[in-house]
């Protein structure tokens, strides 16, 4: 497989395409992330393309996305405080300048982290993080992926 889907990523995963998919949720596709500076970071897919922001949806399916993060989020806090007792906490973004498609980011945050980032916002460490390949997902991931998709699926069971 080539790395095409990059370039449609929610189409992609619509055709089943898409290696980062853990799970089909109720309003979206749970991604991990390409980059992995902070082990657990993952991103919610909007299941339609032609969506770029939370407005363009009806109110209904607004908060089928809302929860769709949620649980995306609990997954990952739950999986990354069972993986790295240095976790802290778990921040949700809805974004979108950058990629115009609704995606919401889902970041892992670690007490390890360096102490002038440590409180701030994910988007104020070095550029670089996002292009080094130390960071890129791989093998070396595939525990965590496993984890979080696991937590994913007690989720659904739960609810």
């Amino acid at each position: 497989m080539t790395d095409d889907w990059r370039k449609d990523r929610i189409g992609s995963a619509l055709r089943g395409e898409n290696p980062t998919v853990l799970r089909r949720l109720e309003a979206g596709f749970a991604v991990i992330g390409d980059v992995q500076f902070l082990p657990g970071y993952c991103v919610l897919l909007a299941d339609d393309p032609q969506v770029e922001r939370l407005t363009d949806l009806p109110r209904s399916r607004r908060l089928a996305f809302l929860s769709s993060m949620d649980q995306l989020g609990e997954a990952v806090e739950r999986a990354s405080r069972k993986s790295d007792p240095g976790f802290r906490r778990v921040n949700l973004e809805i974004l979108g300048n950058t990629d115009a498609m609704l995606h919401a980011h889902v970041w892992p945050r670690f007490e390890w982290e360096p102490a002038h980032l440590v409180g701030r916002p994910v988007w104020l460490y070095p550029a670089e993080n996002w292009r080094d390949g130390r960071f890129a997902l791989g093998p070396r991931h595939d525990k965590l992926r496993s984890s979080i998709a696991d937590e994913l699926d007690g989720l659904r069971q739960d609810a």
